[in-house]
């Protein structure tokens, strides 16, 4: 029997933009193929959010552009540039 399953890529970028370096990442597998761990590696999976367009990953969800608060332009807060990638692979069930 086979089943569909959803992998899921979180990418921070440097900025808003698709094309921008990433910065930070997190990898989920719902397939179980795989176990993956935030900090698992140096290097991440892809060097921009366009490259794992490429390699077939969907955007389903980018971070909304929020502009900072008068006067705290330069405050360190959480990654604001988050990309929301799947994938959708067929798995064999047994």
């Amino acid at each position: 029997m086979t089943a569909v399953r959803q992998q899921v890529l979180v990418l921070y970028l440097g900025t808003s933009a698709l094309d921008a370096e990433v910065v930070g990442w997190s990898v989920y597998d719902g397939t179980g193929l795989t176990s993956p761990t935030t900090g698992d590696s140096d290097e991440p999976p892809y060097r921009t959010g366009v490259d794992a367009l490429r390699d077939g990953w969907r955007l389903f969800q980018a971070a909304q552009l929020i502009p900072p608060y008068p006067g705290h332009e330069y405050d360190t807060s959480f990654l604001k540039h988050e990309f929301l990638f799947e994938k959708l692979v067929t798995t064999t069930e047994g």
